[in-house]
């Protein structure tokens, strides 16, 4: 790795840590193919020598393009986690002030015990870290409300304000089938089952920008699922594209659907495709790695 600034990347390393700046020069790295003499498999290896023409400048510019992504994406999560919020809220709430409380308003494979009779239920759970949440806030709203009603469960429009991406997400996945199938229509997706799978693609997104991960070219946890062809226009192109499905682009796509759902007028993807254009010019990466194809600029989902 060529590093003409020395006391610059030393400066780099002292703030920025050895390993976490590894991780975004790790495509950098040569490579070897070996065969297993007994097997015959072939396995690479990745080796501890850099490419051609490598410089600690080129890891530098992704670390950097990475956090400006990362800050995008926890603008777009921001606004789509109030949105659910107040969507299961209104779902729920209107039948019951406490009916996120009720295991009969859920799905029984969330609110039933399945084999240990003494084991916690994932409902039994959920609300206890809730519970928890109640009884330690320090938001003026949690404080208030254990003032005026102490040892009393919060309703719904209130417990929903300590909700983060996780609960979110736990809870939109212990709905009934009706009740997830209404609110993942109201964003456009015809099945609740699929916009689980989405809520969750989400909620692991957050969790790697919170804790400022490398979020660029990361192979997602979990795996979002497509509708049928034609069910949501612009996403027909990620279907046969598995590389599109496992990396960010597929996450920043589901983001830019729900944003433009929830706020029609955003500008947000205007400044994400804005970003996405200053990508570090190299040889050796490309958004390619993080799952844009060839044209992903001309697809509905980002010129719509």
């Amino acid at each position: 790795m060529e590093i003409t600034d020395e006391q610059r990347a030393k400066s780099y390393l002292s703030h920025i840590n050895y390993y976490r700046l590894s991780a975004y020069w790790y495509p950098f790295r040569e490579s070897q193919t070996i065969t297993d003499p007994n097997t015959g498999r072939q396995r690479t290896t990745i080796l501890d020598t850099f490419k051609p023409g490598t410089h600690f400048s080129h890891a530098l510019d992704l670390y950097i393009f990475d956090k400006k992504l990362r800050l995008m994406a926890l603008d777009a999560l921001e606004r789509i986690e109030i949105a659910l919020r107040a969507d299961l809220a209104i779902l729920l709430g209107q039948r019951a002030p406490l009916a996120h409380r009720d295991p009969a308003q859920l799905h029984g494979h969330f609110s039933r015990r399945r084999r240990n009779p003494q084991a916690e239920t994932e409902h039994e759970k959920w609300l206890r870290i809730l519970d928890g949440k109640a009884v330690r806030s320090r938001e003026d709203f949690a404080q208030h409300f254990r003032r005026k009603y102490p040892g009393a469960d919060m309703p719904i429009w209130v417990a929903a304000e300590l909700w983060d991406f996780g609960a979110l997400s736990h809870l939109y996945a212990g709905l009934l089938q009706a009740d997830r199938d209404a609110i993942a229509q109201s964003y456009g997706v015809p099945d609740g089952r699929i916009f689980e799978t989405w809520v969750r693609v989400l909620n692991d997104v957050r969790n790697i920008c919170a804790h400022h991960s490398r979020l660029w070219n990361k192979p997602l946890v979990n795996i979002p699922r497509m509708a049928g062809p034609g069910d949501i226009p612009a996403f027909d192109h990620i279907q046969a594209d598995r590389r599109a499905q496992t990396r960010v682009y597929a996450a920043l796509a589901i983001m830019r659907h729900m944003v433009g759902v929830i706020n029609p007028n955003s500008s947000w993807c205007l400044f994400l495709l804005e970003h996405l254009g200053t990508f570090p010019d190299n040889a050796y990466v490309s958004l390619k790695n993080a799952g844009f194809a060839d044209g992903w600029e001309q697809q509905v989902i980002w010129t719509g």
